[in-house]
């Protein structure tokens, strides 16, 4: 067998044991109780981020929480869900203009096709950006081929 048949044989075993999504998909946050966000698929962006504000630091038995709100619908202020969450890490991230920013980042389970796995989710103003939630490559790792040219291939 050849080296090309069998880099064939892999790629296409490989679009099978993974799904095909577009650049903006609908997934659920389901600890933070969101049931549904228009997500950016953003695989120049390493981390994921979801817009929130309101950002509140506190512990529980000793351990830092974070509570936050979350607009999840694009380009509207209602509704607004108030989420809490542990808080894993604060991140240096740097944003697309360049710029530097410490970010909360917390851990939370993604439903999306199906499926159900943990990713890392900083927190940021996200009210001037399209989406209110970008899905970085650290959280589609592994899991999925991207068509950029598609959208909502799993579904409006």
């Amino acid at each position: 067998m050849t080296t090309e048949t069998t880099k064939k044989r892999k790629t296409s075993k490989l679009r099978r044991s993974k799904g095909l999504i577009g650049w903006r998909e609908w997934v659920a946050l389901p600890d933070l109780e969101i049931d549904r966000i228009n997500a950016k698929i953003d695989t120049g962006a390493k981390s994921s981020a979801i817009h929130a504000f309101g950002i509140r630091e506190f512990k529980i038995d000793g351990v830092d929480h974070v509570e936050f709100d979350v607009h999840p619908v694009q380009r509207r202020k209602n509704p607004s869900i108030s989420c809490v969450a542990k808080v894993h890490d604060i991140r240096t991230i740097r944003s697309s203009n360049g710029a530097e920013e410490d970010r909360y980042l917390i851990k939370t389970p993604l439903n999306m096709d199906g499926r159900r796995w943990m990713i890392d989710l900083t927190l940021a103003n996200r009210d001037s950006m399209g989406f209110r939630l970008l899905l970085g490559r650290d959280a589609l790792r592994r899991k999925f081929l991207i068509d950029p040219g598609k959208s909502f291939l799993l579904g409006r």
